[in-house]
């Protein structure tokens, strides 16, 4: 069982809100995900068959590919002929009145044979027919080669050159042709002949729709049968154009016999049982290995949002027909890894692929990349310190999917030729996304109040206000914390523990000390405060500058997890050194050891231990008389054996086995500092 999962229970409270947000996260993500009710099939010409063989469980016709019943309608379009209806009182009403304006208007402007000519010409034209510019324009456009005419029950089939528009009828009138001797066209023109023009057909949709209608109703769209029990494909077989439109054709009839209503309902309850499922088997993880977590709701909260955000990306995708793999979904165990723990980020992915997943019709591919990008996401992120470490992430991310896709491309294409290389710019594109990892730390950090490798370094610039401040004001301390941070970082190291965490609260631990400096022994010269005050006030002024460490931190803004290492690197303990002086000098005085006693907490995680131990160790061996193996190895084992049995470290993960190597690290660490030398043997007097 992990050294973190603390075995402390839930109020009912708390459970209540934990499962809360479980149930909120279950039903946010099914209600958005996708319910098409078409096949679950994914297939393409010249692909191999992905999935199990596939037999008929009833009879269906094969239908023909949309390119060849395009190719057999046109052809048969070419027969069709729309129906206009014939009005031959148009053509009688325009010629009556074209008379009687010449008789009226052109008779003294105009020659009197003009208009003999004019009405004859107009006879002819609305005999044959006149289309409207839009009409005519239409069957232009269509390439319709004839139409129909009817007049009551008869119609007749005629070609489109030989029917008018306004535009060309006007032409055919006008044109005088070879009869320059009779007629002038400047003058014939003087008669506005335009004007009575009008279309004596008009065009009949349903007519014409029903005729269309007969037409279309002879084209056959089957090309075969399939017969019950025939077995359509194999897994791994090519899928060729033959085999293509059978599976169409299956999908088809699939579509039409099942009800789609139905089929959504039962689909949803699928989809409602496999996220509860999947969300249930993360609970169950926190609560075997990181209970911790559950104990946390900032936690909480983060290992939720990413189950729920990215599949509703993938919903989204998906309903927009997009394509899937440019989401960087690597980005999810980047963030928990930082955060929290590789394993947790591992386990937290897989549930998250696996709810993105059951979305997509070709699964197993999907899964099977997004894992091997997330584990090397994981791997390559162990400790995210700069920002060059997250480019290099990303190529290592994108690359070995690249490599895996490939993998399982060449698996079942066996061909490169047959490769899918657009998907390879999907990968790219998502490697390229997975940089905005970096600022989006920074929002997760804010909104959840958690703090990043990034911002540990950050802090750790000794060039920040606080520390430059601390190393002018009190140099001492500032050496004293520098000093702290390089062994608490050792033992880190050593034990599997966050060193760059423990080196940061290291150097912020004592920064409390740089309001009152002389009153500790590091910053003193010769003069000691201390003389002039009686032990209460002094221990008073010890103990306030962890009070005065928060307040600092507060005004700079400082991480809460900061803040608990200068809370809890004295612990509950006891300013031993005013606290003994003050029973010596008072032995019948009884005395609350309240007045001499840190506020505390004592450390509650392994950092925070580590940094009490090496805070302590550190500060003892500057009173040393002599630095021998002897003298150092007794002063560590004395100093953390005493807050063993004080209980310091009740409260927190750490083993005997840790406090075992934390004392060999400082050990080995103060021998070098302090530059032991072997004691030399004394000569006996013989």
């Amino acid at each position: 069982m992990s050294r973190y999962n603390q075995q402390s229970k839930l109020s009912p409270k708390a459970l209540i809100y934990r499962i809360a947000i479980a149930l909120v996260a279950v039903l946010a993500v099914t209600f958005y995900m996708p319910r098409d009710t078409s096949s679950s099939y994914l297939f393409d010409i010249g692909k191999p068959w992905r999935y199990s063989q596939l037999i008929a469980t009833f009879d269906f016709p094969i239908y023909k590919n949309a390119e060849v019943v395009r190719r057999e309608q046109d052809s048969i379009m070419r027969e069709y002929e729309p129906y206009f209806a014939y009005n031959s009182a148009v053509g009688d009403e325009q010629t009556a009145h074209f008379e009687q304006v010449f008789e009226q208007e052109y008779r003294n402007v105009v020659p009197q044979h003009y208009c003999k000519y004019i009405v004859e010409r107009m006879k002819t034209v609305y005999a044959k027919g006149i289309l409207s510019m839009e009409d005519y324009s239409t069957l232009r456009e269509d390439s319709i080669t004839g139409v129909r005419i009817f007049t009551q029950n008869e119609a007749v089939s005629h070609k489109i050159q030989d029917i008018y528009s306004i535009k060309s009828a006007y032409e055919y009138i006008t044109n005088i042709g070879t009869d320059t001797a009779i007629y002038d066209r400047k003058i014939l023109l003087r008669c506005d002949i335009g004007e009575f023009l009008q279309p004596n057909m008009s065009y009949d949709k349903n007519k014409s729709d029903a005729f269309r209608k007969d037409l279309l109703s002879s084209l056959s769209y089957a090309q075969g049968m399939v017969m019950s029990g025939q077995k359509i494909i194999d897994r791994g077989e090519i899928v060729n154009q033959n085999t293509y439109d059978i599976l169409v054709s299956f999908e088809k009839e699939m579509a039409k016999r099942n009800d789609s209503t139905k089929q959504i309902r039962v689909m949803f309850i699928g989809q409602l049982l496999y996220v509860a499922i999947i969300t249930l088997c993360l609970m169950l993880y926190f609560n075997l290995f990181r209970r911790d977590y559950l104990s946390n709701t900032r936690r909480i909260l983060m290992l939720a949002s990413m189950p729920v955000i990215f599949p509703l990306v993938t919903s989204f995708m998906i309903k927009q027909s997009l394509m899937v793999y440019i989401v960087p979904f690597a980005m999810a165990p980047i963030f928990i890894r930082v955060f929290m723990d590789s394993r947790t980020a591992f386990v937290t992915h897989v549930a998250t692929i696996l709810l993105c997943a059951i979305q997509m019709k070709s699964p197993f591919e999907f899964i099977a990349t997004q894992l091997v990008a997330g584990m090397v996401a994981i791997y390559s992120l162990r400790e995210l310190s700069q920002r060059s470490q997250l480019v290099r992430s990303a190529f290592y991310v994108t690359l070995a999917s690249m490599a895996f896709y490939l993998g399982m491309e060449l698996i079942h294409a066996k061909d490169f030729s047959a490769l899918e290389y657009r998907m390879y710019v999907y990968i790219a594109i998502n490697g390229i996304l997975l940089l905005f990892a970096y600022p989006l730390l920074f929002l997760l950090e804010k909104a959840f109040g958690f703090t990043s490798n990034v911002t540990l370094v950050e802090l750790s610039n000794i060039n920040n206000e606080i520390l430059r401040k601390m190393s002018e004001v009190a140099p001492g301390t500032f050496q004293h914390s520098m000093q702290v941070a390089n062994l608490a970082a050792e033992v880190a190291n050593r034990i599997g523990a966050k060193s760059q965490l423990v080196r940061t609260g290291a150097l912020y631990h004592d920064i409390g000390k740089t309001c009152n400096p002389v009153f500790f022994t590091e910053n003193q010269t010769s003069v000691n405060p201390h003389e002039k005050l009686s032990l209460e006030d002094s221990a008073k002024i010890v103990i306030n500058h962890v009070k005065d460490g928060l307040k600092l931190a507060e005004k700079y803004n400082l991480p809460k997890i900061i803040k608990d290492f200068i809370a809890t690197h004295h612990g509950k303990g006891i300013t031993k050194y005013f606290f003994i002086s003050y029973k010596n000098k008072y032995p019948n005085e009884e005395i609350s050891e309240e007045v001499f006693t840190y506020p505390g907490p004592n450390p509650f995680t392994l950092e925070q231990a580590i940094l009490m131990m090496a805070d302590a160790v550190e500060a003892a061996s500057r009173s040393l008389n002599e630095y021998t193996e002897e003298s150092i190895s007794a002063l560590v084992e004395k100093i953390i054996d005493a807050q063993i049995q004080e209980g310091f470290f009740k409260d927190c993960p750490i083993t005997f086995h840790d406090i075992y190597l934390a004392k060999e690290v400082f050990k080995e660490k103060l021998k070098t500092i302090y530059h032991t030398r072997i004691s030399y043997p004394e000569l006996k007097n013989q």
